[in-house]
């Protein structure tokens, strides 16, 4: 925004001076909140202005503060969004390609956020979160402004420095037949906040020409937030675990925790008491030792604890638990990885769900899993829901509320009605697999197999609804995760030399 705020107070009931109310008008839960005005400094005539905020809510999306400057002056105007929400857990890219004849695909709704940065590979081009702040617009709109906005001073340009304004002038060329659809390009939204979004023309189908990216931020990142970002963060846990010993609380504790794990099941069996020992020994291995360690809340960046602990899963593998809990702000987190190795192949499971015990059992759907529901042509891309754990009843019910969420527009004043009655249909039809009018087959792709679907019988052979299938990972699926630029020969080297060594000391 170009407006300073002022300090003057107007008799108008709409204007208010108090920016504190502002503020607490924002942070409220009501999703009603009045038009604020504020008179604020125009920063072109420097006479006093009105800033307008409105706090509102894109129907399943988020809720955003619409800020609008107005000077009476000189006619300035200028208008942003801001994200009156929380951060998401993690950041978002949106990959647009725009193929050159299709004026449509310009159309599409974008939102960004003030973190977000804009990007087009093939002119090499790119704008900072600063350029353009958050706003609510098309993809024509952005390139279209960002064209404007390198216009307005060429004519100064062309007498300081007329090389490089012939060079801007041939880049507006191309940068404008970018926004009239006359040749192709890439249309990249990066926004390590999660905040910003590219409409699914397709919705609730996966749309073939856009693709998300969920990814874990990085320090310099989670900085630019304004999250407490410590420099020697890793190597104050390291060095918590190796003092452990220290009765503090901000050292790595291990506390004992055998009430449901083998010294109950040993304790029960003991007493001979059959109740207990079906209940300790149910189906999971619970831990001997949970280990806690301080942390940071991501919502209100107060100290906070997670605890963390490793879990046999039997017919699947060694699994690493942790959640976290805020006592500041009463948030809660929490997070299943993988234990080992990476697995050599991939792992498809199928199940067929018939009944209302389906409908219970356990799923752990890891970050990499891709989601298919054949019967209503659904597919969530792997990273879509992230990692969770659930059941097949949760999941399906995790589905529901993500689509709603990411599919902001999906009830929008410009949506059509065939749009609308589209999305109204497969909301039905999300409906109806719960209600288990038909089978229907929940499909879990993972290329790193670290997805679980719990058996229905003791013996996991005699589940013939549950599938496994087993594949070889293709060389784009190996480049996504990493493993094709991973070398482990120096490694193999070593171990292979130990081993030697060790042969020869036992032949001694």
């Amino acid at each position: 925004m170009e407006g300073g705020i002022g300090g003057s107070q107007s008799k108008d009931q709409n204007q208010i001076v108090d920016v504190r109310s502002v503020v607490e008008s924002v942070s409220a839960e009501d999703s009603d909140a009045p038009l604020y005005q504020v008179e604020s400094l125009c920063m072109r005539c420097g006479e006093n202005g009105t800033t307008s905020f409105l706090l509102t809510l894109i129907p399943h999306f988020r809720k955003i503060l619409l800020s609008a400057f107005e000077c009476p002056h000189c006619n300035e105007r200028n208008n942003e969004v801001q994200f009156a929400g929380e951060l998401q857990p993690k950041g978002c890219c949106y990959q647009l390609k725009v193929p050159s004849g299709d004026p449509k695909m310009l159309n599409r709704q974008v939102v960004k956020s003030e973190f977000a940065t804009i990007k087009i590979p093939e002119l090499d081009f790119e704008i900072p979160p600063e350029s353009q702040r958050g706003s609510l617009s098309t993809v024509e709109g952005i390139l279209l402004r960002a064209a404007d906005e390198l216009q307005a001073l060429q004519e100064e340009r062309k007498k300081v420095d007329p090389q490089t304004a012939e060079a801007i002038d041939q880049f507006l060329l191309k940068l404008r037949a970018c926004a009239t659809a006359d040749s192709s390009f890439t249309f990249i939204l990066d926004d390590p906040a999660g905040n910003s979004f590219v409409e699914n023309l397709f919705a609730p189908s996966p749309d073939p020409s856009l693709s998300i990216k969920f990814y874990e931020r990085t320090s310099e990142q989670q900085s630019t937030l304004g999250y407490v970002v410590e420099s020697s963060q890793t190597g104050s846990v390291r060095d918590a675990a190796s003092t452990e010993a220290v009765g503090t609380s901000d050292h790595v504790q291990r506390a004992p925790h055998g009430s449901i794990g083998a010294a109950a099941g040993h304790r029960a069996i003991a007493q001979s008491n059959s109740a207990e020992i079906a209940e300790s020994l149910f189906r999971y291995t619970a831990p001997e030792e949970v280990m806690t360690f301080p942390s940071t809340c991501g919502v209100c960046t107060a100290r906070c604890e997670t605890r963390m602990f490793v879990t046999n899963i039997p017919y699947f593998q060694e699994v690493i638990v942790m959640a976290s809990t805020c006592d500041a702000c009463g948030y809660r987190n929490s997070e299943l990885k993988p234990g080992g190795r990476v697995p050599e192949k991939g792992k498809k499971i199928i199940l067929c769900v018939k009944n209302v015990k389906d409908l219970s059992r356990d799923v752990i759907k890891s970050d990499t899993a891709s989601v298919t529901i054949p019967e209503i042509e659904l597919e969530l891309t792997s990273g879509t829901l992230g990692g969770i754990v659930t059941t097949v009843e949760g999941l399906i019910m995790k589905i529901s509320e993500s689509l709603e969420r990411v599919h902001g527009f999906s009830f929008g004043d410009s949506l059509d009605e065939h749009k609308r009655s589209k999305w109204l249909n497969f909301q039905a039809s999300l409906k109806k697999l719960l209600c288990l009018e038909e089978p229907w087959n929940l499909i879990l792709d993972d290329a790193l197999a670290n997805s679980f679907v719990a058996p229905g019988t003791d013996d996991i052979k005699d589940d013939h609804q549950l599938m496994f299938e087993e594949y070889e990972r293709s060389w784009e699926q190996n480049e996504e995760l990493g493993l094709n630029d991973i070398d482990t020969s120096s490694a193999d080297v070593a171990y292979d030399s130990k081993d030697a060594t060790t042969r020869e000391k036992s032949e001694v």
